[in-house]
């Protein structure tokens, strides 16, 4: 196995790394992390870009397979319009109706052409489509994440780069949104390419990837490329350059996805201009879906990445006190000051805090960014308590070792634990619908037209229609003691363009959604031994319903918050309280389980 390379062996005129493939930093002398007499100086070990590659792609698809869907948006608002455009069958949310039209069947497309390919030479199981997207999601995260880490070597250094990366290898927000299907997801591979090319000074490169972003995904996705046009307009005086690359953005990007949402919604649509004015400048907006306090985000933000975040949130204090008081050679002045390179993340945490709405997905965007800050605390760290501590010796990395390997350590350990924490206590919805599909494989279902899949409650954890078998298969909601409004089917006939009924943008319900239970051939519910009106405990009613698969679920209303957060072993077993994920079959059909 080859050990990375490490500067000394990468700035060597006589190794063979050298040799084989030529001083690749010849050119780069706008960086601080390239410069040769510091290389000689200590030998700093780093992954390569391919193995950085291969961490991360490991990582990536352990999310893919084991995680959870978090948030029934990316279910009810990507996974359903999806599978509708693939199999012709899906639920449909007033954000796709014609009258509303905030979302883009564009972005749905450009993520699903190889969803599509597949399915029309292979046609797999939907279940293989399902984690064959999620897989892809988690390859294209990797190879961003690679690209990112090597611009982050070039403008900080190699020991922020490297500090960086294990960050985003560990943590688990970075494990939760690596393979979600949310716009906020693709905003964070688009950040990471274009503050990437930024920091190899790519301008052009940087300003369409950003547009790619706030266009294609989430129009607040431009607020990561403010600091971008800062530098352009102001710093570098390029009005030309910026105007010119935005006309060209423009063209390539939003005037084909007018076309095509257009011909979907069959009418002139602008999804990115109708969901700034419905978010923006309508009276009623998206607090009408919660409100959260202001410090949400930092107990998120400690829950997803722990002292990473916390130290993220310093780092402009702790680079000052550097600048302040520790003697270090000025930085390159082809570098981009500090007050301009970490900038985005400040001021998307200022403007998003500042929502009453506020939703874990909200930050994805900036997920790399909080490890490049965390690691450029860390770093600052470590200089700071060389000129305190040490004060002479060869280099400040030779003395603060000590200091980044328990960090390094607690971090990384606390990033798995919660990871391990998400996947024991949440992860049984996925594993109960999976159920259905052992049962059909099986052979162990009647032979009927129809299957009626209920849920009450549970609705929000349904993790989408690529979880049921084939297209005999319904989902129908139960009245619970949720008021607001849920999906409903695509209309068979041109589903996109129809003004469905029963449909509003003021999250009213609609009492046209719910079944029947007498209807339902299977019923999905968590059993927390309570009941109310609305919501029975249906695996009590065992005259009415048959067990068919349970699956414990952790009980957030009886569990301590500090014991669930993080997997301890023996703490978790002794403390945390459980309830039962349970796949219910009507008594009036006759259903044996599967054998698994």
């Amino acid at each position: 196995i080859a050990m990375p390379h490490s500067i000394r062996q990468r700035t060597n005129p006589n190794s063979p790394y050298m040799r084989k493939n030529g001083p690749k930093w010849r050119n780069q002398q706008n960086s601080e992390a390239v410069n040769p007499t510091n290389a000689y100086e200590y030998g700093l070990s780093f992954p390569t870009g391919y193995t950085a590659f291969k961490a991360l792609i490991s990582a990536r698809v352990v999310s893919a397979i084991w995680s959870h869907i978090s948030d029934c948006d990316e279910t009810f608002n990507y996974w359903e319009p999806g599978h509708y455009m693939l199999y012709g069958k899906g639920l449909q949310t007033w954000e796709y109706s014609p009258k509303y039209a905030l979302r883009s069947y564009t972005y749905l497309l450009f993520q699903l052409v190889p969803a599509f390919l597949y399915n029309a030479v292979l046609r797999p199981d939907k279940l293989f489509i399902f984690y064959f997207q999620r897989c892809l999601l988690a390859v294209t995260c990797s190879a961003c994440e690679v690209y990112f880490y090597k611009s982050v070597c070039r403008e900080f250094g190699i020991h922020v780069g490297r500090l960086t990366l294990i960050f985003q290898l560990f943590s688990a927000g970075m494990y939760v949104a690596s393979s979600a299907f949310l716009p906020s997801t693709f905003s964070m591979y688009m950040t990471m390419l274009s503050i990437g090319a930024w920091y190899h000074r790519k301008y052009e490169l940087a300003v369409f990837l950003t547009a790619l972003s706030s266009f294609l995904s989430w129009p607040f996705a431009a607020l990561i490329g403010v600091p971008i046009a800062i530098d352009m307009l102001f710093m570098r005086k390029d009005l030309m350059k910026f105007t010119k690359w935005c006309i060209i953005s423009l063209c390539i990007i939003l005037l084909p996805m007018v076309r095509i949402d257009s011909l979907y919604f069959g009418r002139l649509t602008v999804a990115p201009l109708n969901i700034v004015m419905y978010n923006v400048f309508s009276t009623h907006g998206p607090d009408l879906y919660g409100v959260e306090p202001w410090y949400y985000y930092v107990l998120n933000g400690f829950l997803n990445f722990n002292f990473i975040y916390l130290s993220a949130l310093v780092t402009p204090i702790a680079l000052l006190a550097v600048s302040k008081l520790v003697s270090v050679n000025a930085r390159n002045p082809a570098c981009l000051p500090y007050s301009l390179s970490i900038l985005p993340l400040y001021l998307w945490l200022m403007v998003f805090t500042l929502q009453p709405h506020k939703e874990e997905r909200f930050l994805f965007p900036i997920y790399p960014l909080i490890c490049l800050c965390g690691a450029l605390t860390v770093d600052a760290m470590q200089k700071l308590y060389f000129r305190v501590f040490v004060r002479t010796g060869q280099h400040y990395l030779h003395h603060t070792s000590h200091l980044v390997f328990p960090t390094v350590f607690i971090t990384s350990l606390l990033g798995v634990t919660r990871i391990l924490a998400l996947y024991k206590g949440y992860h049984a919805p996925m594993d109960t619908y999976m159920e259905l599909s052992k049962m059909t494989a099986e052979g162990n279902l009647p032979t009927l037209n129809y299957f009626n899949i209920c849920v009450g409650k549970e609705w929000y954890r349904f993790p989408s229609s690529f979880f049921l078998p084939d297209d005999r298969w319904n989902l129908m909601f139960l009245k619970s003691e949720f008021r607001g409004q849920l999906p409903k089917y695509y209309a068979e006939e041109s589903g996109t363009s129809i003004i469905p009924d029963y449909m509003n943008d003021v999250n009213k319900e609609e009492p046209t959604r719910y079944g029947n239970v007498t209807s339902c051939h299977f019923l999905v519910d968590l059993d927390l031994s309570t009941s109310s009106e609305f919501e029975p405990n249906y695996s009590q009613q065992i005259e009415k319903w048959v067990l068919v698969k349970s699956i414990p679920f952790l009980d957030n209303y009886r569990t301590r918050k500090w014991v669930r957060a993080f997997y301890i072993p023996y703490i978790w077993e002794k403390n945390v309280v459980w309830g039962s994920y349970n796949l219910l079959q009507a008594r009036k059909m006759r259903v044996q389980p599967s054998k698994y």
